[in-house]
């Protein structure tokens, strides 16, 4: 009754109001001992909170990092995103600062640029009108959750070949089975740091991407073997700062055969993470 009341649920990923760029996940909804009205607890991404979940003694939820990484705030404090077709038009129809318009060529998770055709401040208001030829667009930053319409989204974009939807508020897989069917041709797909579930009930729809990027999603080794058969065209995966320690392996296996059924795959990242050995 009182997620439904706040508009907030246990784990969903919300971000700052009128600041996409502070980050965290909704520990708790309820009321708070000694204060008026209904509060949501959060747990925020750059360890920059109050106290650990409890106050004045009472504990309300658990942190997973800082001791001061979460706070309570008012729902009205908080935003649940914005759909992709928003950041889409917010993003290349609005006016760009420097600092965005870097972003829009930056695949940071791989330390690479993947080549996607982005445009620049000067050319936003004469390319732009036309996002229907764009075949590839970065929206970092910018509080995506969902792909809104689904139809809609193809009829705009229907031409997407590659995304990058790094620091954004995703973390349902549904949510990427949805984005990836409303865009058929999408091949390369840049999740870093959206912070996903462990829970993988239904295999998303990922049979064409060639290049999927994982960094700093919470990624485990199971859920890589999940996702497995949604991953049939596949040729690079990076899974860089997901803290995996240990990974299932076929011995003297080229990296293709390290995950069974992986048989396109070329590049496998695993950088900074735990693992010693191989």
């Amino acid at each position: 009754m009182e997620e439904e009341e706040s508009g907030f649920r246990l784990g969903q990923r919300v971000h700052a109001a009128g600041n996409p760029r502070r980050i965290g996940t909704v520990r708790y909804v309820g009321q708070v001992e000694g204060y008026s009205g209904l509060w949501v607890g959060v747990e925020w991404d750059d360890g920059e909170g109050k106290h650990d979940g409890s106050v004045n003694g009472v504990r309300y939820f658990f942190v997973s990092v800082s001791d001061r990484s979460a706070s309570f705030v008012r729902p009205k404090s908080l935003s649940s995103g914005i759909p992709l077709s928003d950041a889409l038009h917010l993003r290349y129809h609005a006016d760009s600062t420097k600092e965005e318009e870097d972003e829009m060529y930056a695949f940071s998770a791989s330390k690479k640029k993947v080549s996607i055709e982005l445009v620049g401040k000067n050319k936003v208001q004469e390319r732009l009108k036309r996002l229907e030829d764009l075949t590839g667009a970065s929206v970092a930053c910018l509080g995506v959750s969902s792909v809104g319409d689904p139809d809609g989204i193809s009829a705009l974009v229907p031409n997407f070949k590659e995304l990058d939807l790094t620091w954004n508020l995703l973390s349902r897989w549904q949510d990427i089975n949805s984005i990836c069917k409303a865009l058929p041709a999408l091949e390369v797909l840049n999740l870093t740091s959206n912070r996903m579930e462990l829970n993988l009930t239904d295999s998303p729809s990922l049979d064409n991407i060639r290049i999927f990027v994982l960094n700093n999603c919470g990624i485990t080794w199971e859920q890589v073997e999940d996702l497995k058969s949604s991953l049939s065209k596949v040729e690079e995966l990076h899974l860089m700062e997901n803290r995996l320690r240990t990974i299932t392996i076929v011995p003297s296996a080229p990296v293709r055969s390290i995950v069974q059924r992986f048989d396109s795959l070329s590049t496998l990242n695993l950088e900074d993470n735990f693992i010693s050995t191989l």
